[in-house]
């Protein structure tokens, strides 16, 4: 029998030392189960209290599926939220172009939107958010073909908050994190809480702590459609849990089976709703994994992989953006970690 404890400390240390990441906490499993589980590294710096299942690290764009994808795929499956449901419906103001944009075009990214621009360089105040995206000049025709867009997804979280009339933390604290016990994740963490430090603000010259790394969540106070959550591993074991059993005990089966349809197939991204597909080139699961696997990625150097029809899933939590985001040693370490983890799991069945 493969030993995947063994396999999975002995790649972290080799990414640590390549230079992949200074920090990581991982995990393997197959639904409810854990193969393994490794850390690496202190936290919040060298010399600080070793990695573990209770380190909490800046998702970044990992986010985007723990809060807004979520809280948009129960309130479809309650009928409180469609993806016909457009831009114009929810903010008036929107302009022609952006006016007919849906909910469904803004969780597959075929919206249309930049894929990020400086919200606190244009705006002195975050209040003015939603009207600076709705003027900023689209990149593509909406419905056209898949570019992936932080700022379509700031506003998709600005209409979930307009439609039920509270903040995007206190939505995916009460409708997300705690029904599914993940009493450790949220927006805007209590500073004593053991985190993972991120990039070094050069304005500073001090790392980034417990602070959201991306520039635009910052802006918007930590709480925002694209970036804000922390996560500790012991509760992303719970979340890939769930996913990987095609929402057990969370959402009906049938909801998922919708999210992690390709619904961009021929692009060179495939989408889902909120989920990356596998299969498309370039896509950071690895060849080596079947074109069904679903996940998403976060820039500080978070990932999630599921593989849905057996319910494999590797989580990957590393601070990869400390003291730089300049190393990219991340990446092919990522692929092999999913081929070589996939392949000795399914060998094995």
């Amino acid at each position: 029998m493969f030993d995947f404890q063994s396999y999975l400390s002995g790649m972290l240390r080799e990414g640590q030392i390549s230079g992949a990441f200074p920090a990581a906490a991982a995990a393997i499993g197959v639904k409810e189960r854990v193969l393994a589980q490794a850390f690496i590294g202190q936290a919040p710096l060298p010399g600080g209290a070793p990695v573990d299942g209770h380190t909490r690290w800046d998702m970044a764009s990992l986010s985007k599926v723990l809060g807004p994808t979520m809280i948009a795929l129960k309130a479809m499956e309650e009928g409180t939220l469609h993806l016909e449901d457009t831009v114009g419906s929810v903010f008036p103001q929107a302009p022609e172009d952006k006016r007919d944009i849906t909910v469904f075009m803004l969780m597959t990214h075929t919206g249309g939107f930049n894929p990020s621009f400086r919200l606190d360089k244009l705006l002195k105040s975050p209040d003015e958010a939603v009207d600076c995206i709705l003027r900023y000049p689209l990149d593509e025709t909406p419905g056209k073909r898949p570019i992936y867009s932080c700022m379509g997804y700031i506003l998709l979280a600005k209409m979930l908050e307009k439609r039920f009339g509270r903040p995007l933390n206190e939505l995916a604290r009460e409708r997300v994190f705690l029904p599914l016990g993940m009493t450790e994740t949220g927006y805007c963490p209590p500073p004593s809480a053991p985190f993972a430090a991120t990039e070094v603000d050069p304005d500073t010259g001090k790392p980034w702590i417990g602070v959201v790394h991306d520039e635009n969540a910052r802006f918007l106070g930590g709480v925002s459609g694209n970036a804000g959550v922390f996560m500790p591993l012991v509760d992303g074991i719970r979340f890939a849990g769930m996913l990987s059993q095609m929402g057990a005990g969370f959402f009906k089966r049938e909801t998922m089976e919708r999210a992690i349809r390709n619904y961009t197939p021929g692009q060179d991204e495939h989408r889902g709703l909120g989920f990356q597909i596998a299969g498309s080139p370039d896509c950071f699961f690895s060849a080596g994994v079947p074109d069904a696997c679903f996940g998403h990625t976060g820039f500080t150097g978070t990932s999630l992989l599921v593989e849905p029809e057996g319910g494999f899933w590797v989580l990957l939590l590393t601070n990869r953006v400390y003291p730089t985001r300049e190393s990219r040693a991340l990446f092919p370490f990522r692929r092999r970690l999913h081929a070589e983890a996939y392949r000795a799991w399914r060998d094995g069945q």
